[in-house]
């Protein structure tokens, strides 16, 4: 029995939602290309970068203390969750798809005993939300290739935003973006229609006899050599006059060369950037320390607290969950910090707020032996002694 195959159609659907995929013939549309825009991409290809980078750890907390990590197969399916990626690849896709469609899905495999051993990132075209007659809820997934496929939702890490209109899926984005792409085709269309008109026909000559095509071709030739090619005239031609005789009429020809405003053009994609809650600082990596800080506790530490909660809640029973096992991922904010600001956590050191091998990792040096202790000053003691 594969992956795909764990799950039979034995329901009510309650709930249809299509995806925004790679599939439409349009610039944009419900299943547009709107991965395919650079200004899309380049929204959202800061936030799954920083997104990759947590680091999962399985806590355990009970009363024998505070233990990490304490379950091998639970450190091994963070760090690497399927044959295929690693948990930086996962989390990067599934934020993406977070990011095109308001949603985003993995789904658990799980042994005999039901352990998780595996987790595939879903990378469908709709899905269909199905409770059956004892009001368990599934997902059907409709794939490209036409196949469909249904899982126990209790069973799918599922990652959403705008999440307002609907019971279970977070609202497309779709109605708000359309308008916004097509300004934004609209605008690149004028821009190469005006390059392009600026290489047609620019003279049209009217011959007062009937001539051959051989020599209506030699005439124009003609007229192009003596009077277009100023660049290479000798014989002051290049004065601006040019002068026929009664064989034809030359008549100049104007091409409606269209350039849009370059400012309506910023405001636009201004709109688009406030859509992904983003800036031009970030997507260029020109930003301040501050300015990280601010997008990081703004996108990026909510779809941190998503998966924590997702996967603490999809990989361990209340049972489990209530002798203190959760999953959390740690991301720090202060990877651009300034050289003074990192080295004033220092003093976070000594309080025993941090241990110095998190500060060596701020600082981007490598662990050393008995880092991870953690260490306080003298004068810091708690005081209870």
């Amino acid at each position: 029995m594969g992956i795909l195959d764990r799950f039979k159609n034995k329901a009510v659907t309650i709930t249809n939602y299509k995806l925004i995929t790679q599939s439409g013939s349009g610039f944009f549309n419900y299943d547009g290309k709107l991965y395919q825009s650079d200004i899309v991409r380049a929204c959202i290809r800061p936030k799954a970068q920083a997104v990759g980078k947590i680091i999962g750890k399985h806590i355990r907390e009970d009363p024998a203390g505070l233990k990490i990590n304490p379950e091998p197969y639970i450190k091994f399916l963070l760090e690497e969750p399927n044959p295929y990626m690693t948990g930086q690849m996962l989390h990067e896709k599934m934020t993406i798809q977070l990011m095109l469609n308001n949603n985003a899905f993995a789904h658990i495999q799980r042994d005999e005993n039901g352990y998780p051993v595996a987790i595939y990132p879903i990378p469908a075209n709709s899905v269909e939300a199905i409770q059956d007659e004892n009001f368990n809820l599934y997902l059907k997934f409709q794939m490209a290739n036409g196949r469909s496929y249904t899982f126990k939702y209790s069973d799918i890490i599922h990652l959403r935003r705008d999440f307002n209109s609907n019971d279970i899926f977070g609202d497309n984005p779709a109605t708000a973006l359309t308008q916004l792409m097509e300004i934004v085709t609209t605008t690149d269309q004028g821009i190469i229609n005006a390059i392009k008109n600026s290489n047609v026909i620019k003279w049209l000559l009217k011959f007062h006899t009937t001539l051959k095509p051989e020599d209506i071709k030699k005439q124009t030739k003609q007229f192009v050599d003596d009077f277009l090619k100023i660049e290479d005239a000798t014989d002051g031609s290049s004065a601006g006059a040019a002068a026929t005789d009664a064989k034809f009429d030359a008549q100049q020809v104007t091409p409606n060369d269209y350039v849009p405003n370059a400012s309506l053009v910023d405001k636009t994609i201004d709109r688009i950037y406030n859509f992904f809650n983003t800036n031009k600082n970030i997507i260029q990596s020109s930003f301040n320390e501050d300015g990280w800080i601010s997008y990081y506790e703004a996108e990026i530490e909510p779809v941190v607290m998503q998966l924590s909660g997702e996967y603490t809640r999809k990989i361990f029973s209340r049972r489990e969950r209530g002798f203190g096992n959760k999953i959390v991922f740690e991301s720090t904010n202060l990877s651009f910090a300034s050289m003074q600001t990192k080295l004033g956590l220092v003093q976070f050191v000594d309080r025993g707020i941090m241990n110095p091998n998190e500060v060596r990792e701020i600082l981007n040096l490598a662990p050393i032996a008995e880092g991870d202790v953690y260490v306080r000053r003298l004068d810091t003691r708690p005081t209870t002694e």
